[in-house]
Protein backbone atom coordinates (compact mmCIF):
# COMPACT_ATOMS: atom_id res chain seq x y z
CA UNK A 1 0.00 0.00 0.00
CA UNK A 2 1.39 3.53 -0.88
CA UNK A 3 2.19 6.05 2.00
CA UNK A 4 1.42 9.70 1.68
CA UNK A 5 4.82 10.32 1.03
CA UNK A 6 4.73 8.16 -1.96
CA UNK A 7 1.94 9.30 -3.47
CA UNK A 8 2.97 13.16 -2.71
CA UNK A 9 6.21 11.87 -5.10
CA UNK A 10 4.62 10.51 -7.97
CA UNK A 11 2.60 13.34 -8.47
CA UNK A 12 5.72 15.60 -7.66
CA UNK A 13 7.17 13.42 -10.75
CA UNK A 14 4.67 14.03 -13.18
CA UNK A 15 4.55 17.72 -12.28
CA UNK A 16 8.32 18.23 -13.21
CA UNK A 17 7.73 16.02 -16.53
CA UNK A 18 4.66 18.62 -17.53
CA UNK A 19 6.74 21.33 -16.63
CA UNK A 20 9.10 20.82 -19.75
CA UNK A 21 6.38 21.23 -21.40
CA UNK A 22 5.82 19.75 -25.26
CA UNK A 23 5.50 16.30 -25.82
CA UNK A 24 7.05 13.66 -23.25
CA UNK A 25 9.94 11.96 -23.75
CA UNK A 26 9.17 8.06 -24.22
CA UNK A 27 11.21 5.31 -22.54
CA UNK A 28 12.62 2.97 -24.57
CA UNK A 29 12.83 -0.69 -23.56
CA UNK A 30 15.87 -1.35 -21.14
CA UNK A 31 14.22 0.85 -18.57
CA UNK A 32 13.13 -1.22 -15.30
CA UNK A 33 9.96 0.72 -15.80
CA UNK A 34 8.60 -0.79 -18.54
CA UNK A 35 9.02 -4.29 -17.15
CA UNK A 36 7.08 -3.61 -13.72
CA UNK A 37 3.28 -3.46 -13.02
CA UNK A 38 2.19 -0.48 -12.32
CA UNK A 39 -0.05 0.85 -9.37
CA UNK A 40 -3.98 1.04 -9.65
CA UNK A 41 -5.21 4.60 -10.02
CA UNK A 42 -7.19 5.56 -6.93
CA UNK A 43 -6.34 9.57 -7.07
CA UNK A 44 -2.72 9.61 -6.53
CA UNK A 45 -3.18 12.72 -9.58
CA UNK A 46 -6.14 15.55 -8.32
CA UNK A 47 -8.29 15.64 -10.89
CA UNK A 48 -6.47 18.83 -12.58
CA UNK A 49 -3.38 17.23 -12.57
CA UNK A 50 -4.97 14.35 -13.75
CA UNK A 51 -6.42 16.13 -17.17
CA UNK A 52 -2.48 18.17 -17.77
CA UNK A 53 -1.21 14.45 -18.09
CA UNK A 54 -4.12 12.50 -20.07
CA UNK A 55 -3.30 15.71 -22.20
CA UNK A 56 0.53 15.04 -22.12
CA UNK A 57 -0.09 11.69 -23.17
CA UNK A 58 -2.59 12.42 -25.92
CA UNK A 59 0.15 15.39 -27.76
CA UNK A 60 2.84 12.54 -26.72
CA UNK A 61 1.00 9.64 -29.03
CA UNK A 62 -0.02 12.04 -31.51
CA UNK A 63 3.63 13.60 -32.11
CA UNK A 64 5.11 9.97 -32.01
CA UNK A 65 2.87 9.06 -33.97
CA UNK A 66 1.07 6.15 -32.78
CA UNK A 67 -2.48 4.46 -32.07
CA UNK A 68 -1.75 4.22 -27.86
CA UNK A 69 0.22 5.50 -25.09
CA UNK A 70 0.80 3.67 -21.83
CA UNK A 71 1.85 5.56 -18.66
CA UNK A 72 4.99 3.77 -17.51
CA UNK A 73 6.06 4.84 -21.48
CA UNK A 74 7.07 8.22 -20.44
CA UNK A 75 8.34 6.61 -16.70
CA UNK A 76 5.20 6.96 -14.61
CA UNK A 77 4.16 3.68 -12.81
CA UNK A 78 0.29 4.44 -13.08
CA UNK A 79 -2.27 2.07 -14.70
CA UNK A 80 -3.32 4.52 -17.14
CA UNK A 81 -3.18 4.61 -21.18
CA UNK A 82 -4.70 6.69 -23.93
CA UNK A 83 -5.99 5.23 -27.62
CA UNK A 84 -6.71 6.17 -30.57
CA UNK A 85 -6.74 5.33 -33.63
CA UNK A 86 -7.96 7.21 -37.15
CA UNK A 87 -7.28 4.17 -38.93
CA UNK A 88 -5.97 5.91 -42.58
CA UNK A 89 -5.57 2.68 -44.35
CA UNK A 90 -6.78 1.25 -47.71
CA UNK A 91 -10.00 -0.45 -47.72
CA UNK A 92 -7.96 -3.72 -48.06
CA UNK A 93 -6.42 -3.50 -45.27
CA UNK A 94 -9.39 -2.26 -43.51
CA UNK A 95 -11.33 -5.08 -44.23
CA UNK A 96 -8.55 -7.93 -43.51
CA UNK A 97 -7.43 -6.62 -40.04
CA UNK A 98 -10.73 -4.78 -38.82
CA UNK A 99 -8.88 -1.89 -38.56
CA UNK A 100 -11.52 1.14 -37.90
CA UNK A 101 -10.91 4.36 -36.83
CA UNK A 102 -11.14 4.05 -32.89
CA UNK A 103 -12.09 7.62 -31.45
CA UNK A 104 -9.77 9.20 -28.38
CA UNK A 105 -10.19 7.16 -25.64
CA UNK A 106 -8.56 7.62 -22.00
CA UNK A 107 -8.57 3.80 -20.06
CA UNK A 108 -7.71 3.81 -16.30
CA UNK A 109 -6.93 0.50 -14.42
CA UNK A 110 -8.22 -1.82 -17.53
CA UNK A 111 -8.02 -5.28 -18.00
CA UNK A 112 -8.82 -7.24 -20.34
CA UNK A 113 -10.75 -11.30 -21.36
CA UNK A 114 -10.44 -12.74 -24.57
CA UNK A 115 -14.05 -13.08 -25.69
CA UNK A 116 -14.53 -16.78 -27.69
CA UNK A 117 -11.64 -18.32 -29.00
CA UNK A 118 -10.48 -16.91 -32.60
CA UNK A 119 -6.79 -15.09 -32.62
CA UNK A 120 -5.58 -12.75 -35.36
CA UNK A 121 -1.54 -12.79 -36.03
CA UNK A 122 -0.38 -9.25 -37.52
CA UNK A 123 3.05 -7.02 -37.53
CA UNK A 124 2.86 -5.16 -34.24
CA UNK A 125 5.42 -2.08 -33.36
CA UNK A 126 5.48 -0.17 -29.92
CA UNK A 127 6.76 3.49 -29.58
CA UNK A 128 9.51 1.89 -26.53
CA UNK A 129 11.02 -0.51 -29.08
CA UNK A 130 11.28 2.15 -32.29
CA UNK A 131 12.49 0.96 -35.65
CA UNK A 132 11.30 -2.88 -35.34
CA UNK A 133 8.18 -5.00 -35.83
CA UNK A 134 7.03 -8.44 -35.39
CA UNK A 135 4.49 -10.84 -35.78
CA UNK A 136 1.89 -11.08 -32.44
CA UNK A 137 -1.05 -13.66 -32.05
CA UNK A 138 -3.86 -12.24 -30.10
CA UNK A 139 -7.11 -12.62 -29.45
CA UNK A 140 -9.26 -11.39 -32.11
CA UNK A 141 -12.01 -10.12 -29.74
CA UNK A 142 -11.47 -8.98 -26.01
CA UNK A 143 -14.12 -7.03 -23.69
CA UNK A 144 -12.75 -4.76 -21.69
CA UNK A 145 -12.86 -3.49 -17.85
CA UNK A 146 -11.91 -0.93 -15.67
CA UNK A 147 -12.88 2.96 -15.73
CA UNK A 148 -12.51 5.97 -18.08
CA UNK A 149 -10.52 9.59 -16.22
CA UNK A 150 -13.99 10.92 -15.05
CA UNK A 151 -14.25 7.42 -12.59
CA UNK A 152 -17.35 5.60 -15.11
CA UNK A 153 -16.89 2.50 -15.35
CA UNK A 154 -16.12 0.76 -18.60
CA UNK A 155 -17.30 -2.56 -19.91
CA UNK A 156 -16.66 -2.87 -23.14
CA UNK A 157 -15.95 -5.05 -26.02
CA UNK A 158 -13.60 -4.57 -28.46
CA UNK A 159 -12.73 -6.75 -32.27
CA UNK A 160 -10.38 -6.41 -34.58
CA UNK A 161 -7.52 -3.76 -34.92
CA UNK A 162 -9.07 -1.85 -31.78
CA UNK A 163 -9.03 -5.16 -29.80
CA UNK A 164 -4.98 -5.25 -30.56
CA UNK A 165 -4.49 -1.65 -29.71
CA UNK A 166 -6.41 -2.71 -26.33
CA UNK A 167 -4.12 -5.52 -25.63
CA UNK A 168 -0.89 -3.68 -26.94
CA UNK A 169 -1.80 -0.79 -24.41
CA UNK A 170 -3.25 -3.08 -20.82
CA UNK A 171 -0.16 -5.14 -21.62
CA UNK A 172 2.27 -2.29 -21.13
CA UNK A 173 0.61 -2.20 -17.68
CA UNK A 174 1.63 -5.12 -16.14
CA UNK A 175 5.32 -4.91 -17.34
CA UNK A 176 4.72 -6.88 -20.69
CA UNK A 177 5.93 -5.98 -23.56
CA UNK A 178 4.72 -7.03 -27.29
CA UNK A 179 7.86 -8.68 -28.11
CA UNK A 180 7.44 -10.93 -25.05
CA UNK A 181 4.12 -12.37 -27.47
CA UNK A 182 5.79 -12.16 -30.83
CA UNK A 183 7.15 -14.94 -33.18
CA UNK A 184 10.34 -13.59 -32.97
CA UNK A 185 11.37 -15.38 -36.41
CA UNK A 186 9.34 -12.37 -37.36
CA UNK A 187 11.57 -10.06 -36.22
CA UNK A 188 11.77 -7.22 -38.74
CA UNK A 189 12.89 -3.39 -39.49
CA UNK A 190 10.18 -1.38 -39.65
CA UNK A 191 11.52 -0.76 -43.42
CA UNK A 192 11.78 -4.81 -44.14
CA UNK A 193 8.03 -4.81 -43.50
CA UNK A 194 7.39 -1.54 -45.41
CA UNK A 195 9.14 -2.60 -48.37
CA UNK A 196 8.81 -6.63 -47.97
CA UNK A 197 5.53 -7.81 -46.11
CA UNK A 198 3.52 -4.79 -46.45
CA UNK A 199 0.97 -7.34 -47.53
CA UNK A 200 -2.62 -7.28 -45.67
CA UNK A 201 -1.72 -10.28 -43.62
CA UNK A 202 1.87 -11.21 -42.82
CA UNK A 203 1.32 -14.97 -44.75
CA UNK A 204 3.95 -13.88 -46.86
CA UNK A 205 6.53 -12.79 -44.59
CA UNK A 206 5.95 -16.33 -42.23
CA UNK A 207 6.18 -18.61 -45.65
CA UNK A 208 10.02 -16.41 -46.03
CA UNK A 209 10.87 -16.26 -42.64
CA UNK A 210 10.14 -19.86 -41.52
CA UNK A 211 7.25 -19.36 -38.77
CA UNK A 212 3.97 -20.66 -38.39
CA UNK A 213 0.83 -18.41 -38.27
Amino acid sequence: MATPQDRSALAEHVERLLAAGGPLPIVAAGDPVLRRPTAPFDGQLGPELLTRFVEALRETMRDAPGVGLAAPQVGVGLRIAVIEDPAPVPEEVRVVRGRVPLPFRVLVNPAYEAVGTERAAFFEGCLSVPGWQAVVSRPAAVRLTGQDEYGRAVDEVFTGWPARIVQHETDHLDGTLYLDRAELRSLSSSAAVVERWAQPTPATAAEELGFSL
